[in-house]
């Protein structure tokens, strides 16, 4: 599902809320019917987050990064799956190199494979796109489309209209910190998103 909404509208505090990060004001919030007021800590075991910061340590290699957070998520034998995770991103072939080396796009793709290297089934992606070019983009789709076709529920915020739309198979307008509007994309393309949002903004 996409996430839609204005810069202020509250989609990074909902994220944060959903990944058990920051607590809601007014009511609660739960993953499988399980309240992260009581359980946040072992909830946060099923939730892959990647932010505006990709939480990497650009010094270290791909396959370092990725074996410092396997031994924080205490994997057992962390090399295959490791390996498993950075050939999913296709990055297996630049494994051995510094992050501060990779570009935008790659170093996207790498914290998709730091928060997937535990196999959670909730993702979320606040605004993964931002910043890539077409070729990254068109990637980073691919990628996040394999993703979801493995039994994974993912969430992702996103500025570009169109790339929602495409990307995702429902859509939530968010105005105001309120959600005003969901739909599933099947038959919807961005110039009907553009309205359905325009209305939303107007309507708020």
């Amino acid at each position: 599902m996409a996430l839609l909404g204005a810069n202020g509208a509250g989609k990074t505090t909902l994220i944060r809320i959903i990944s058990g990060l920051a607590h809601p004001e007014r009511g609660s919030s739960e993953l499988g019917g399980v309240s992260f007021t009581r359980a946040g800590h072992e909830l946060r075991r099923y939730i892959g987050l990647v932010s505006h910061a990709p939480l990497l340590y650009d010094t270290l290699t791909a396959e370092e990064n990725l074996l410092f957070f396997a031994s924080l998520y205490d994997l057992d034998d962390p090399g295959p799956r490791v390996e498993s995770v950075l050939r999913a991103v296709d990055l297996w072939s630049r494994r051995r190199d510094p992050v501060r080396t990779y570009s935008r796009g790659m170093v996207q793709r790498l914290a998709i494979g730091r928060a997937i290297l535990h196999n959670p089934p909730v993702l979320l992606l606040d605004e993964p796109d931002t910043g890539l070019d077409q070729g990254s983009a068109q990637m980073l789709h691919e990628l996040i489309r394999r993703l979801g076709a493995s039994n994974r529920a993912i969430l992702l915020t996103t500025h570009n209209l169109d790339r929602a739309a495409e990307w995702a198979d429902s859509v939530s307008l968010l105005v105001g910190g309120r959600i005003v509007h969901q739909e599933t994309t099947a038959a919807l393309d961005g110039a009907r998103l553009r309205r359905l949002y325009a209305a939303a903004e107007e309507a708020a």
